[in-house]
């Protein structure tokens, strides 16, 4: 592919700015995780109550939401790549404030779908995705792993700061005035965020000494469309995010039916939260010495036999503990993975681009699979739905060794 401008910023490796749109776009994507995300969750019982409708129902508005967010990735890279993310994000901000304000007033189902799906796609427009694009865009090779790690850590904890919250604002104030305190944290901070903090870094040239930077762009993409290992990356990420919203979904369900209590049971799957961390910071240590890929295909690995070994364990409280920590380990890991993969293929000339071509399918992969889980359980119970979790993950571990085995040198000389 064509290389791309990795020249340091305001005269080093990020700048001092860099650093400091780090640490805002760590605050605003744990902010916006939590508010349009992890929050609904706790919402749902009372939104399902209050509107007359079913749980199912309800459900279903935060999958459209996540859809319709896969649909504007490619959109939004592309614009990205174009114009930076000052604009796009704050724009974002202000819309997913003004959203979250409608979904408090929100009276019927379909009012409720109407504004999750604008949801989802301001959600695209100022979550991971951006965030990491303008990360990238400012650092050099060798900082984007810590600067890209800094923001999931921190946004890794959105869960167990967020869900709280809302649950202690709704048995409060009720579930509509719950929304509206989330709105005005959202507002005012990520808005004055995004606006104030986010610049285009200094220095960036086009690939090439004749090439404009549109050319440029289209090229950087052109060449990772046509790369097999990019769609053997897609087909990864892809068998993973399913295996992974899955056991999300259903974790619970199945240690309930182990014979755990409800509360032994939701505590254990809260553990996915703070073990997504630790895994982004186990691949970020072991990447100094070996690919990325590679140690991701190794987690992915591990993922797969701790789920193979859940019947035979995960009856005992100890056995249930260990077999989650092990599949834990790589929740959230393709977060930190795929930019730090994409980058290191593709240079940064059409990043934003070429991730939210990957973003679409893996997403919607990841919002339909609790539901094509949800027929398996129907039809062969739990046994049948490990297998096929078991099966995603080899699969994603095998299609990773592949792109590892096919990118070594390319990425140990990026």
């Amino acid at each position: 592919p064509p290389p791309s401008s990795d020249r340091p910023a305001d005269g080093g490796p990020g700048g001092r700015h860099g650093w400091r749109i780090v640490a805002a776009l760590a605050v605003t994507s744990t902010i916006g995780y939590g508010t349009l995300y992890y929050a609904y969750a706790v919402l749902l019982g009372p939104m399902a109550a209050g509107l007359g409708a079913s749980t199912t129902a309800v459900t279903g508005a935060l999958t459209a939401s996540v859809l319709a967010g896969a649909l504007t990735a490619v959109p939004v890279g592309r614009w990205l790549d174009r114009h930076g993310g000052r604009g796009l994000m704050t724009a974002g901000s202000i819309a997913a404030t003004a959203l979250l304000v409608a979904w408090s007033q929100v009276r019927t189902i379909g009012q409720l779908y109407v504004v999750m799906v604008g949801i989802g796609v301001t959600g695209a427009m100022v979550l991971y995705e951006p965030a990491f694009a303008v990360v990238i865009s400012w650092f050099t090779p060798d900082r984007r792993p810590t600067a890209l790690l800094a923001i999931t850590v921190v946004a890794g904890f959105a869960s167990t700061v967020f869900m709280p919250l809302t649950g202690v604002l709704v048995t409060n104030v009720g579930w509509r005035d719950a929304i509206l305190v989330l709105a005005a944290i959202h507002g005012t901070v990520t808005i004055p965020l995004h606006a104030l903090t986010i610049r285009t870094p200094p220095h960036r040239t086009p690939a090439g000494p004749a090439a404009s930077p549109v050319v440029a762009r289209q090229a950087a993409a052109r060449a990772a469309m046509r790369d097999r290992r990019f769609w053997i990356l897609t087909a990864a990420l892809i068998a993973h995010g399913a295996a992974t919203s899955t056991v999300a979904v259903h974790l619970v369900g199945y240690l309930t039916s182990r014979g755990h209590p409800a509360t032994f049971a939701a505590a254990v799957a809260g553990l996915l939260g703070v073990l997504s961390v630790t895994g982004r910071l186990v691949l970020t240590g072991a990447r100094r010495r070996l690919p990325t890929a590679t140690v991701v295909a190794a987690i992915f690995a591990v993922q797969a036999v701790a789920v193979l070994a859940m019947p035979l364990t995960a009856g005992s409280r100890v056995g249930a503990v260990i077999t989650v920590t092990g599949f834990g380990l790589g929740f959230g890991i393709s977060s930190l993975a795929a930019p730090a993969i994409l980058a290191d293929r593709y240079g940064t000339t059409a990043y934003a681009t070429i991730a939210g071509r990957l973003t679409a399918p893996v997403t919607t992969a990841r919002a339909a699979a609790p539901l094509l889980a949800a027929v398996l359980l129907s039809n062969g119970g739990y046994h049948l739905l490990l297998a096929a979790v078991t099966t995603a993950c080899l699969l994603a571990a095998a299609a990773m060794r592949a792109v590892g085995r096919r990118g070594d040198r390319h990425e140990r000389a990026g």
